[in-house]
């Protein structure tokens, strides 16, 4: 598709629209409606994506699509295919990632806090550093992922499956991880899970698990707020 040289397409119809290749390094996409867009291969680093609509757009191709830096905040991704994209250092405060296919992505030093990550598929993404502060990833798959120095405080991982991820200094405090399965998780230690919410049903080995009854048995039982 042809796009012309200033890329300004703030608010445009782009529904359905082939934008394979396309070069929209910068380009204005405020509150475009991307929906069912092809951008495979398309290069979006940089580009203003805020409040964009993204949902069910197609992403992948070849080592995925590139929003290195891209604006993404409020925007809708729900569903979209992000396998492989390069959203290094993305900002993705509030957007919506709900259902979204995230397996092997880079999100390393991206913003997502507040983000909906419900049922969120991120097998294998690179969270190193990110900020994934109040973000929602209930029922996220967060198999083998990277989350080393993420941040994590006052996230709902509630029912979420971080088994085999890499926790290397993960900020949980006050972390919601009821329900959530860390089985086999690297480099977790008892200090950082006594600084989050509760681990009400969550699925741990036997090696954190004991020391955790012995000293915070309080973040194994049924939360308070069950009881109200």
């Amino acid at each position: 598709m042809n796009i012309p040289e200033r890329k300004y397409l703030r608010g445009a119809n782009l529904i359905g629209a082939d934008l394979r290749e396309a070069n929209l390094e910068e380009a204005n996409l405020i509150k475009a409606n991307l929906e069912g867009a092809d951008l495979r291969g398309a290069n979006l680093r940089g580009a203003d994506l805020r409040g964009a609509n993204l949902s069910n757009a197609h992403l992948l191709g070849g080592k995925g699509a590139d929003l290195e830096k891209a604006n993404l905040v409020k925007a809708n991704l729900e569903g979209t295919d992000l396998i492989k994209a390069n959203l290094q250092a993305a900002d993705l405060e509030e957007a919506n990632l709900q259902l979204a296919n995230i397996h092997l992505a880079n999100l390393g030093g991206a913003d997502l806090r507040g983000a909906n990550l419900q049922v969120a598929n991120l097998q294998r993404a690179d969270l190193h550093g990110a900020n994934l502060q109040d973000a929602d990833l209930y029922g996220a798959d967060l198999q083998d992922t990277n989350l080393t120095k993420a941040n994590l405080q006052g996230a709902s991982l509630i029912k979420a499956n971080l088994y085999g991820a890499d926790l290397l200094d993960t900020n949980f405090q006050e972390t919601n991880l009821e329900g959530a399965n860390l089985c086999h998780a690297k480099n977790v230690s008892v200090d950082q899970l006594s600084k989050v919410k509760t681990l009400y049903n969550a699925k741990l080995d036997e090696e954190i698990l004991i020391p955790l009854k012995e000293k915070y048995p309080d973040l194994l039982e049924v939360p308070d707020s069950f009881l109200l």
